[in-house]
């Protein structure tokens, strides 16, 4: 149950909120708080459709105008990176968009619980970047439950096409210093060779693909052979 808490935490801040403007330093932190919310409420209202593959698509539609999966691709190959020719980061940036896209709909969709976050600050730390401290609540559980209220930041930067969203830290934990060390762990298993980190990373995506499909062919349950 709690593992499921957890995970439903990880959807909420991995789709969430922000708006496109010209630049961060222009921005009042009243203003990034308001559209925050409202972010916040229209990703709420997507995970309570019933539906799986509306629900699917309302949350890809919110990652894929909010998430820069490009930058995030980058500095997860961290030294990596180098090692790539231009059409092999080409493609590496729109597998890993592939793969953040599956990945999330392999988590806990399904809003049981009485859900709820709020806003507790707004820092502009830069010229380009900003941060946003919030509070997500889970009614259903007891006070005393560590989970109840759980402290989320979220680490924001301009791009050419607005604010998207490039981190998320729970307990000082950052999702996208996960992410690297999972993938220099493929890196060494396949002794460096991109070639064939691509080639693995490519039927790690398809396996989770083709789980997924299952589960929406199943109207949101897997088969027993997944």
């Amino acid at each position: 149950m709690k593992s499921n808490l957890f995970l439903r935490v990880i959807i909420l801040c991995f789709s969430i909120f922000f708006v496109q403007v010209d630049a961060v330093a222009s921005l009042e932190r009243q203003e990034v708080t308001n559209w925050a919310e409202q972010r916040g409420n229209e990703l709420l209202e997507a995970l309570s459709v019933r539906d799986v593959e509306s629900k699917f698509q309302a949350v890809d539609q919110l990652f894929n105008n909010y998430v820069d999966t490009d930058y995030i691709a980058r500095f997860v190959m961290g030294k990596y990176w180098t090692s790539m020719n231009s059409d092999e980061q080409q493609r590496f940036q729109h597998m890993f968009k592939q793969y953040a896209l599956a990945v999330y709909k392999t988590y806990p969709l399904t809003l049981t619980d009485n859900v709820s976050f709020k806003i507790v600050k707004t820092t502009i730390s830069g010229e380009h970047t900003a941060e946003v401290y919030a509070q997500i609540h889970f009614a259903s559980l007891p006070q005393q439950d560590a989970l109840q209220d759980i402290m989320v930041q979220f680490n924001i930067r301009e791009s050419a096409s607005g604010l998207k969203l490039v981190d998320l830290k729970i307990a000082e934990s950052s999702l996208a210093v996960t992410y690297r060390r999972k993938f220099y762990q493929l890196m060494q298993e396949d002794d460096g060779e991109v070639s064939w980190f691509l080639e693995d990373f490519q039927q790690i995506i398809d396996s989770v693909e083709r789980r997924n499909a299952d589960y929406v062919n199943n109207g949101g349950a897997y088969s027993p052979n997944t």
